[in-house]
């Protein structure tokens, strides 16, 4: 929008890259619900597509002195849109971006949700050009500098994962570790420690790759998975959809006498992000009951660890 408009193109540009997020505000009947339709219709680049002249319209009926500007207004809100839900497609979360032609989640997970590095670049680009264009370009060209900075780090991120998946590959296959499939998605807060899932018959591995370890061969720590506490209950809903959704990253364990599903591909073992109270131990198979979102278990030591572990691989 260049000066055209003022600050009402970056306070608007804000607001429509908020606006999909609105959605955790909507209850959709249960706590599996709640998770798993979290970035579906909100996140699909033909719904935003299709209320897009309708936010333009109402931009432009707030700020009239603007109307001749409608179809750059359009431009604005859908890029604030459209690289808002494409941004969450390179979490490991999961956005059903081409919804409703395919509802398949789309989860590259190749940038942490909050990282740093990609973030500062763009603030810095955005507070320079809310506070330098008056009477230079010069916030303007720090904007376009920190998104490129900022874009560019992406592709990084894209470049490092690719070679963090193959090092993982490799020492699957040069310690003979059998598996189903493999997850790979960075640690908390950078791009240099790689954390792999991976899946087999009575559970799941865990490992971590720092892309300056000197050494290829990853230490895997293996855990279990209590899949027969699912017998009776696995044609329940919640069970298959979080089955689903987590692509088969999950793992089932009994804590007291609930059945608890834990998305395994965000957060470290022990400390699941996501994790579902879905059944209860009964005689002779557990029985469904309605899903509950069980709180986290968060080991703020384990940051430290995560810290540590990207500079030593003894760690």
């Amino acid at each position: 929008m260049g000066r055209k408009v003022g600050y009402r193109a970056l306070m608007w540009g804000g607001i429509c890259g908020t606006l999909p997020d609105l959605d955790v505000f909507i209850p959709l009947g249960d706590a599996v619900s709640d998770f798993t339709y979290h970035r579906s219709a909100s996140h699909s680049l033909f719904v935003l597509a299709a209320i897009t002249p309708a936010v333009a319209w109402a931009i432009v009926h707030i700020h009239a002195q603007t109307r001749d500007y409608f179809k750059r207004w359009c431009l604005l809100v859908y890029l604030s849109f459209a690289t808002h839900v494409f941004l969450d497609s390179f979490t490991a979360y999961g956005t059903q971006i081409f919804w409703p032609i395919s509802n398949t989640p789309v989860t590259w997970s190749t940038i942490f949700i909050i990282d740093p590095l990609y973030t500062l670049p763009l603030l810095a680009g955005i507070i320079a050009a809310l506070t330098m264009t008056r009477d230079s370009d010069r916030g303007h060209k720090i904007n376009q500098a920190g998104l490129v900075i900022s874009t560019l780090y992406l592709g990084w991120t894209i470049t490092v994962k690719v070679h963090a998946e193959q090092t993982v590959l490799k020492s699957l296959e040069s310690q003979a570790i059998s598996y189903n499939r493999v997850f790979i998605t960075p640690a908390p807060f950078n791009s240099l420690l790689w954390r792999a899932v991976v899946m087999h018959e009575a559970g799941y591995y865990e490992g971590y790759y720092s892309i300056l370890d000197k050494n290829e061969r990853i230490e895997f720590t293996q855990y279990d998975s209590e899949e027969h506490l699912l017998i009776g209950i696995e044609d329940s809903w919640p069970v298959q959809r979080l089955k689903w959704f987590s692509k088969g990253f999950y793992a089932v364990h009994q804590e007291q006498s609930a059945v608890v599903m834990s998305d395994l591909r965000m957060g470290v073992a022990a400390s699941y992000v996501f994790r579902f109270k879905v059944g209860e131990v009964s005689n002779p198979h557990p029985r469904p009951v309605e899903p509950v979102r069980l709180k986290a278990v968060r080991d703020m030591d384990r940051l430290y660890w995560l810290w540590q572990r990207i500079w030593q691989e003894s760690v």
